[in-house]
């Protein structure tokens, strides 16, 4: 195996190979499904690149709700198929893959009517337990238990007492979604694939009908080069038609993009020790516990403007606060909102009916040859829709091609985590960290904390908090840029770290620490640093113009006026 180190000289160096040979397959698009299929696809040992445009994760995979869930609201839609294979892949996750980034999260699900809706809801629960056990991957988590009125306001006291007359709890799971993809990232280039962020298609490549490559232009040093590939991944997600255009081809179905706003609020103004799942009179609100925060989401209203920074509209948090007010006892007001952010949901919306009813099922198409489309699904299916992706696209390969065995390979940092974490206490006392840092480190890094505690040790200031952001401390910021492929200062204050949404000031105090943590491991000179601080900071002053406008359109020409990180 490969390090699974990606730094600016490993990217340089990816880009180089790819260029230099014909690949088995590209993957274009690094959000989660992408990142899966370069990793389904080099453990089958295949010749494997992954190209993004603009940052791991950077569209909807850094903007979910964060949850690893079955869709218990599917269940009330009959569609058993789709919750059990989610359910089985909830369990592998945090049983086998993830143990260390995926981790159990309990919902409490308030009645609001005696008698039947406890039947009717209970019977549901229990089952979702039920499947989620007959996978074989369910066992780690507990089991549902009816509450009582007042056994429910014990663990969450912040509900008003004439919000339920009994309530129901149980369990699903969560990680940070970001890291998670960067994750995957390091995991196929550990088992050899080449991996480059800020890279774009600006074209496929033709030899009759058959789509033979891609044009990729090197947004950080310049350059557009060519690299072949006998078949071509598009995982673009909300992209999904965009990407299409560049064969001129027009595509079996289309993608239709969702948005769901999320707020974040610190931890003390909702007094509760588990998760609480809403019914609204669209769909369920969820209030998720978060660290040191909750989040609270999510809406879905149809977003046909700017697909790169979707932009949350005063209304938007105005209906959020409206719905979760409705049961607390202390309500939230905007100034208890830290963070806003929004994500776009990939949707199918085929030309037929027969196509439009797949909305959360994901589909596989292989519109011209040597050009895989894989679209729709939710996060916590990834690994079965790069199954299928892989499986489409070897077809196509004149050989015989490995089955998919990702079911059985842990991400970097899951093998040792448990014994790591059973040792925490020792780790604290031989490097003077708090136990509660420790924690916190490795149920980021898993197992290769070791790498970023290494960075410590050369450097005892790197062991001290970042600046406006004390849950994380400066080594990891400089190991994002070293080892996680951050390019930018936007990169990790927002997706290697969460310091955007989680504090008042959305990073700005944070900002100018960061950039020049960054800057002598990507060779940035004092005016590129400034350049990044600038760049930050006119981002958050946008997006929080955004979000006091009144509907989508105001709110989409407030975010844009911002400047993005510009191709070179």
């Amino acid at each position: 195996m490969r390090t699974a180190t990606l730094g600016p000289d490993e990217r340089g160096a990816a880009l180089a190979r790819m260029a230099e040979r014909e690949l088995d397959i590209l993957v274009v698009g690094s959000g989660v499904v992408g990142a899966g299929t370069a990793l389904d696809a080099a453990t089958r040992g295949l010749t494997t690149g992954l190209v993004e445009a603009r940052d791991w994760a950077a569209g909807t995979s850094s903007r979910s709700s964060k949850l690893i869930h079955g869709g218990l609201r599917y269940l009330e839609m009959l569609d058993f198929a789709l919750v059990r294979e989610a359910l089985k892949e909830r369990g592998l996750l945090l049983e086998r893959l993830a143990p260390h980034l995926v981790k159990p999260v309990p919902f409490l699900y308030p009645l609001q009517h005696r008698g039947w809706e406890r039947l009717y809801a209970g019977t549901g629960v229990a089952l979702y337990d039920a499947m989620s056990v007959s996978s074989g991957h369910g066992r780690g988590l507990p089991t549902h238990r009816h509450l009582s009125r007042k056994r429910a306001l014990r663990v969450a006291p912040c509900l008003k007492k004439d919000a339920l007359v009994g309530a129901l709890q149980y369990y699903d799971a969560q990680m940070d979604d970001a890291r998670y993809v960067t994750t995957i990232v390091r995991t196929a280039a550990a088992y050899g694939a080449d991996v480059a962020n800020r890279a774009r298609v600006t074209g496929f490549l033709r030899e009759g009908e058959r789509v033979v490559g891609a044009r990729v232009r090197d947004l950080e040093q310049g350059g557009e080069f060519e690299i072949r590939a006998r078949q071509i991944v598009n995982a673009t997600g909300v992209w999904t038609d965009d990407t299409q255009k560049l064969i001129a081809e027009r595509g079996q179905f289309h993608v239709r993009a969702s948005k769901g706003i999320h707020l974040v609020v610190p931890k003390d103004r909702i007094h509760s020790t588990t998760g609480l799942i809403l019914r609204t009179e669209k769909s369920v609100l969820f209030v998720i516990p978060w660290g040191r925060h909750w989040i609270v989401g999510t809406t879905d209203t149809d977003w046909d403007l700017d697909k790169a920074h979707p932009a949350a509209s005063s209304a938007d948090i105005d209906y959020l606060l409206e719905h979760v007010n409705a049961v607390l006892a202390v309500p939230l007001t905007r100034d208890d909102v830290q963070g806003v952010y929004a994500g776009l949901r990939p949707l199918l919306a085929g030309e037929s009916d027969a196509t439009s009813k797949l909305s959360r099922e994901h589909t596989v198409a292989h519109p011209v040859p040597g050009l895989v489309v894989v679209a729709g699904g939710k996060y916590t299916t990834y690994r079965v829709m790069a199954k299928d992706a892989v499986d489409e696209a070897v077809h196509a390969l004149d050989r015989r091609v490995a089955e998919c065995v990702t079911e059985d390979v842990p991400l970097v940092g899951a093998e040792g985590y448990k014994a790591l974490w059973n040792g925490r206490a020792r780790i604290a006392q031989r490097t003077g960290l708090h136990v509660a840092r420790v924690e916190h480190l490795l149920n980021r890094y898993g197992s290769m904390v070791d790498e970023v505690l290494e960075l410590v040790a050369a450097d005892p200031s790197l062991g001290d908090p970042l600046t406006g952001a004390d849950d994380y401390l400066r080594a990891e910021v400089v190991y994002a840029a070293s080892h996680e492929g951050a390019r930018h200062l936007d990169d990790v204050l927002t997706r290697r770290t969460r310091i955007s949404i989680e504090t008042f000031d959305r990073g700005t105090r944070s900002a100018r620490e960061a950039a020049e943590l960054m800057a002598p491991v990507l060779g940035w000179d004092r005016s590129q640093v400034e350049k990044e601080v600038e760049r930050y900071e006119k981002r958050v002053e946008a997006e929080r113009e955004s979000q006091l406008q009144p509907d989508d359109l105001t709110a989409d020409a407030a975010r844009l006026g911002a400047p993005d990180v510009q191709p070179i």
